[in-house]
């Protein structure tokens, strides 16, 4: 079954495109990264998959229903991000006991379980709270609330490294006892790749890749040695990223389809093959330029 379902998804403000011609699917009991640079249209794509935004154009399903101003959607849905806003006028511990009512499936045990842990007080309320404790109540809301789809949108914001493996390592035990669909978008793709099952890639509003994270692992390979050899065995190669690492060096990545002869042939150039991780496959591929950063220093 798809829990989502996105065909020609297109968000515009003014003259800007936020979601531009954006397709795809999610399937239910899936742990689904949504991956992408500020600005690419993460948090449009998940507002509007919880149906807060009406779509410009295109279609968009959620449990097989437009999701805006859906009640059916709403129910089963929850959207976590560094934008919460409570009832100022309830403690922390009122905020849960509220939660608890209107979530169906809501876990007040675990709640308050990981209230304890996390060293909350009953009697605070949730604007006096540093960013990184408001990081972790919503968490602690997104978990419990068992949704049939629950989305994260940068929900570690402010967070410090231990609490940061906590929550990811209470996403994984709750989520393998209490399977669903969850989306979650983060800048930190090395500590949450290990979670994921797929990856969705978007860049500018469109879908850049959607794939399972264990293809991805494999889905580019970086070669590095003497400029002129590496230039010359990449021609003809799709070369996603290239830098001087030295004095007539090159490091670059190319997708990785490479055939028998290709390795041959870097092995008599002398030339290396390493293994390139998930995030900088990720950071490469929405670069505007091949070079990154070290492309603003080369003088015309």
């Amino acid at each position: 079954m798809n829990v989502i379902e996105c065909r020609g998804l297109t968000k515009v403000y003014g003259k800007t495109k936020a979601l531009n011609h954006l397709s795809f699917t999610i399937e239910e009991n899936k742990i689904t990264g949504l991956i992408g640079r500020n600005g690419s249209g993460k948090t449009t794509l998940l507002k509007t998959i919880a149906g807060y935004l009406r779509e410009t154009s295109g279609e968009i399903k959620v449990f097989s229903e437009k999701s805006f101003n859906n009640l059916m959607v709403s129910a089963n849905v929850i959207y976590i991000n560094d934008q919460m806003n409570f009832p100022t006028a309830l403690t922390l511990r009122e905020v849960l006991n509220v939660s608890a009512m209107f979530y169906e499936k809501w876990d007040h045990e675990l709640a308050n379980r990981l209230f304890d842990y996390f060293s909350f007080q009953s009697t605070h309320y949730y604007n006096d709270l540093s960013k990184g404790m408001k990081s972790t109540f919503n968490m602690i809301v997104g978990l419990c609330a068992r949704c049939a789809l629950t989305m994260f949108d940068e929900p570690t914001t402010g967070m410090d490294a231990a609490v940061r493996k906590d929550f990811y390592r209470a996403l994984l035990k709750d989520y393998i006892a209490y399977p669903r669909t969850i989306l979650l978008s983060s800048h930190h793709l090395e500590e949450i790749e290990d979670l994921l099952e797929d990856i969705l890639l978007i860049k500018e509003g469109r879908e850049h890749l959607h794939m399972p994270i264990g293809e991805l692992k494999e889905w580019a390979i970086g070669i590095q040695g003497l400029s002129e050899n590496v230039e010359e065995w990449t021609r003809n190669k799709e070369v996603i990223y290239s830098k001087d690492i030295g004095v007539n060096r090159t490091y670059a990545v190319v997708k990785n389809n490479l055939s028998e002869a290709d390795h041959q042939k870097a092995k008599a150039a002398d030339l290396a093959l390493t293994q390139v991780t998930s995030s900088d496959v990720c950071v490469y591929l929405t670069s505007k330029t091949k070079g990154g950063i070290d492309d603003v220093f080369i003088k015309d």
